[in-house]
């Protein structure tokens, strides 16, 4: 990956921790359902901060960067399925967790940041 800025460095590396996650769950574990369900959420949130870095206007990057909120909020949601589920132990999930609720803390700022800095350009128009 090029390197462009850290969220979009952050969301690819957490993508390929998802995948190698997706991997040892259907091949050590024989676990197919819950664990795509991770996969497409964890990977969707780098795929829409790409998205948002090549968006053709202000209101398609904030769309990306909401997306991409919402998607980490789901990607923790199926990581604390498969914990309590005995599925992924628990030193995984908090490693996982951890950078799924960093990047959903840097998307939700970003998006309010940005919400907020459009409704002053608006207002001052």
């Amino acid at each position: 990956m090029n390197k462009q800025n850290p969220l979009s460095e952050k969301s690819y590396a957490f993508a390929l921790k998802i995948i190698n996650t997706y991997k040892l769950l259907t091949n050590a574990k024989r676990e197919y359902i819950l664990s795509k369900q991770l996969l497409r959420s964890g990977t969707s949130i780098g795929a829409n901060v790409a998205e948002a870095n090549g968006a053709i206007s202000k209101a398609d990057f904030s769309a990306k960067i909401s997306i991409a909120y919402k998607e980490s909020l789901e990607t923790k949601y199926w990581l604390s399925i498969l914990k309590d589920s005995d599925f992924i132990i628990v030193k995984d999930f908090q490693i996982l967790f951890e950078e799924a609720d960093e990047l959903s803390k840097i998307l939700f700022f970003n998006s309010k940041i940005y919400t907020h800095k459009t409704k002053l350009m608006t207002a001052n128009c």
